[in-house]
């Protein structure tokens, strides 16, 4: 099953378009593991996939600590997204995807800024090949995602635009499997949101401790929402999750029912 089939399956099973960034503080290996595993556990009702990054992989290890977590994400029936934001050449970049696809995950992040030829070209290849993800950064959640992805250069006709305007094109041409898009930045979505014309998922971080506003995110037009250490850091990482999840089905519903 394609990336996109099975999030979309993961949400509609899970009734929730919520994304879980694993992002936990620096400890000891192993009791890192426990907590990232028990976590998973505890909110797996709530949430439609788990999304990883370089907090986890460094300290536990691909082929190690991480398989881990992704088999025990897998038996929840949860896809695992690998927020790896591949930025090298080809070459590199196809090795690291080649990796992260045979350690089990269903998509990766890429930083549209390389290019194509010799840049994202082999990883899109690599992931239609293992039938996995590519998911392009076109705005990030952060206060200076402005100074590279919202500067203003001439595109290809020399017309003047943004670069986030130009990331959100190549996102359809390049046929990725979605976009970020920061849910800090509800107006860069909504305007994405018109680009990408419901052809390329919209996926929106930034929720809660960046400051992201999870229904105006959803209102401007993002499918899924990726939440961190709003989850992660609570008391209580499942009541947390639902609260959320349940946030977020109410403003689905709300634009659902003014679109009719």
């Amino acid at each position: 099953m394609k990336f996109q089939e099975k999030i979309k399956d993961s949400a509609e099973n899970k009734n929730s378009n919520i994304v879980l960034a694993l992002d936990l503080p620096p400890q000891e290996p192993t009791l890192l593991l426990k907590k990232a595993l028990r976590i998973i556990e505890t909110v797996q009702h709530y949430i439609c996939a788990v999304k990883i990054n370089r907090h986890l992989t460094l300290p536990l290890g691909l082929f190690d600590g991480v398989k881990k977590i992704i088999e025990a994400t897998y038996s929840y029936g949860l896809p695992m997204i690998m927020d790896c934001k591949i930025n090298d050449i080809g070459a590199t970049n196809q090795v690291i995807a080649q990796y992260y696809f045979k350690a089990g995950f269903d998509a990766i992040t890429a930083n549209p800024f390389i290019g194509w030829e010799q840049g994202l070209k082999p990883v899109f290849e690599t992931a239609k090949n293992y039938e996995k993800g590519v998911i392009l950064l076109v705005y990030m959640s952060h206060k200076a995602a402005c100074e590279g992805y919202g500067q203003i250069l001439k595109d290809e006709n020399g017309k003047l635009t943004p670069q986030y305007v130009i990331f959100a094109k190549k996102a359809l041409k390049w046929k990725a499997d979605g976009a970020v898009v920061g849910a800090t930045y509800p107006e860069k979505i909504r305007e994405i949101y018109q680009i990408l014309n419901e052809k390329t998922p919209i996926y929106s971080p930034g929720v809660g401790a960046q400051g992201g506003k999870l229904q105006e995110a959803i209102k401007a037009g993002a499918s899924f929402i990726i939440v961190g250490r709003t989850i992660t850091l609570s008391k209580n990482p499942a009541e947390t999750a639902k609260k959320l999840r349940d946030l977020a089905r109410e403003a689905k519903n709300r634009v659902n029912t003014t679109a009719l």
